[in-house]
């Protein structure tokens, strides 16, 4: 009999009702309203008159003669219905406060046979929830994509909701829903939250279920309320560019890695297409099986800059249009330029043995560079000289020097992050060192990691390496002099070179460079302490100023496409970002969440919302009102024959 109830109106203002006492003083003031007067006649002839009036002024023939009287009567029951605020009952659980998650990544873009995309489908049943909303509760909507952005205050404005709904669109990037949990989560500590909706089509990160082996979404987060996760019904197929990277094959060329792949639920088939500086470099037809990739290997010269940009032609339905362009800047070949004192004669000869490689100062002392790739050095003084990755040995940074000593004594590695890009495959166990650096009196590990230093090796009374990352570039201290140990003469010193200059030419793009994707830009080495204006692909115009090592970064790209930095009206640098994440390209979708204690499922029906009765009642009345004038105006006097 559920529906039979849901079918029965419920009354959110009930005190309402004390209006139908109006009835009274209407019904009352009628029955006062005719005043016969007294009169002596001559003739009794005409008391059967008499009789016939008293009849008509009789209480139910006053009802059933007088329409205007019932009209008014009717008119007053609809207003005071109207008032008590009437509604049918839905099966949705009634909250004063409620955030509602919706998932705007990439996914949620896709579009289905008809047109629509995951994110209209979300909106539409977002709005039946606006629409039912009740005086007493209140939404506050939260968009998710690579941040949690509150789009309104908890709010029961209905106009303020449906305009912050319409306004929300896609973003380009893969969804990050713990995000949006963590500021429901902040919301709860000033508002009673008792629930939380999450609509998505369930494209998360995932992993596999050890229970059933299908994936499962895991969210790291311990929730304070309940979740409802109303998962939206994915599209149809879809292939797109998940991987764009070069890597230095020789000197002259570079070989470009491009990887195609395609969602489960059918064949793709595409035309691929790789332009360098806007012409055509390399085409391939590909035809892709359900859940099929497919990895394209094209040549590309490096004898000059070159701006790269990978297009997909499908044919046939394809559910997302952002994940078919990559773009890719390839810097000219060039050998890498380091800085390493001619003391540092270990150095020197490790550095000197690679090939690629240009060391300064050169014999006669110059120097033919400004700025370099790598900087070795024993003096702290170098440390200001520009480089992308700096190596300082037996220096102690300032900001150091109050925790930590050096005494003249034995060190002995205790243990080291065998995982450090400088470190992997060098093994320090069985270095002597004549050196000790020492933590001075209550310093802790904690105290110099505040300051933004990353301890690597540790020995048996304090730090032995350490780095520090600045932006994009990226300083190691080893605070013993490698003179005063016996790593030179270890198999693992040449291994530790090898390790620093292979992270250098990554860092300065000269070994392998990966596609950005959109999140933010990639940070870029420009002027110093400089203003820069960057132009997005929707055409919208932001300004950013360098820092104090020149270096531009922080700069949000939510949007596939090419972005342009200019300086003056010159344009400085071009970017372009694509999506590049599989989870999104493939579509694949979850109908799990698993949190910390518990997990989630989707839910099966559809939750039906309150629905308002009171603009009906009231738009009733209101023609109501305008039949009495229309009545009254036309025929003022009796009912019409």
């Amino acid at each position: 009999m559920s529906w039979l109830t849901n079918l029965i109106p419920s009354f959110f203002h009930p005190m309402g009702a004390i209006l139908f006492a109006l009835m009274i003083p209407v019904i009352i003031f009628y029955f006062l309203k005719l005043r016969r007067t007294r009169v002596e006649i001559s003739s009794l002839a005409l008391w059967q008159q008499v009789i016939n009036d008293q009849r008509v002024n009789a209480p139910f023939q006053k009802f059933k003669r007088n329409i205007l009287l019932l009209l008014q009567l009717l008119l007053l029951c609809l207003i005071a219905l109207a008032a008590m605020q009437p509604y049918l009952r839905g099966n949705a659980e009634q909250l004063t406060y409620l955030p509602i998650l919706v998932d705007v990544s990439a996914s949620m873009g896709g579009v289905d046979e008809k047109g629509e995309t995951r994110l209209d489908l979300a909106k539409k049943e977002i709005r039946e929830i606006v629409d039912g909303l009740l005086p007493n509760q209140k939404l506050t909507l939260i968009a998710v994509g690579a941040s949690a952005r509150r789009l309104t205050e908890f709010t029961d404005n209905k106009q303020i909701l449906r305009d912050a709904l319409a306004k929300l669109e896609v973003q380009d990037v893969p969804s990050h829903v713990v995000d949006g949990l963590r500021l429901a989560q902040a919301l709860s500590r000033t508002q009673e939250i008792e629930s939380v909706r999450f609509y998505s089509d369930g494209n998360l990160p995932t992993k596999p279920n050890p229970a059933t082996g299908k994936p499962m979404a895991e969210v790291d987060f311990d929730l304070p309320f309940r979740v409802d996760f109303f998962q939206i019904d994915p599209a149809g197929n879809n292939l797109g560019i998940t991987a764009l990277n070069a890597r230095r094959a020789t000197p002259e060329t570079w070989d470009v890695f491009l990887r195609v792949e395609g969602t489960a639920s059918g064949s793709t088939e595409t035309d691929v297409i790789l332009k360098a500086n806007g012409e055509t470099v390399g085409e391939e037809h590909l035809v892709l099986g359900p859940g099929e990739a497919q990895r394209l290997v094209f040549k590309v010269d490096a004898q000059v800059d070159e701006f790269l940009e990978a297009t997909l032609k499908p044919n046939g339905h394809d559910a997302i249009k952002v994940d078919n362009q990559a773009w890719l800047n390839l810097p000219k070949g060039r050998d890498v330029d380091v800085y390493c004192p001619g003391e540092l004669t270990t150095f020197r000869h490790a550095l000197e043995a690679l090939e690629g490689v240009d060391v300064f100062p050169l014999a006669d002392g110059s120097v033919n560079a400004a700025e370099f790739d790598l900087l070795i050095s024993d003096k702290s003084a170098d440390a200001q000289k520009s480089a992308g990755v700096s190596v300082l040995i037996g220096v102690v940074p300032d900001d150091l020097k109050e925790l930590i000593t050096i005494e003249d004594q034995q060190a002995e590695v205790i243990d080291w992050q065998r995982d450090a890009q400088i470190l992997q495959h060098v093994q320090l166990k069985e270095v002597v060192i004549s050196e000790l650096p020492v933590k001075n009196q209550g310093v802790e590990d904690l105290h110099i990691e505040e300051l933004g230093y990353t301890i690597l090796a540790h020995g048996n009374r304090g730090p032995l390496i350490l780095s520090k990352r600045d932006g994009i570039r990226v300083q190691y201290f080893l605070l013993f002099h490698t003179d005063r140990s016996t790593l030179p003469y270890r198999v693992g010193f040449p291994v530790l070179v090898a390790n620093i200059m292979t992270e250098a030419m990554q860092r300065a793009s000269l070994t392998e460079i990966r596609a950005p994707s959109t999140g933010v830009l990639p940070g870029l080495v420009l002027d110093k302490k400089t203003a820069y204006r960057v132009t997005s692909p929707d055409g919208k115009h932001e300004t950013r100023s360098s820092d104090d090592n020149g270096v531009l970064k922080g700069i949000s790209a939510t949007m596939a496409g090419e972005y342009e930095i200019r300086q003056s009206g010159e344009l400085v640098s071009k970017i372009g970002v694509g999506l590049l994440n599989a989870t999104e390209t493939r579509l694949e979708t979850v109908d799990t969440i698993t949190f910390n204690e518990l997990s989630v499922e989707a839910e099966g029906e559809r939750l039906l919302t309150d629905k308002p009765l009171w603009e009906w009642f009231a738009a009733v009345a209101f023609f109501v009102l305008l039949f009495e004038w229309w009545y009254f105006q036309k025929k003022p006097a009796g009912i019409p024959d």
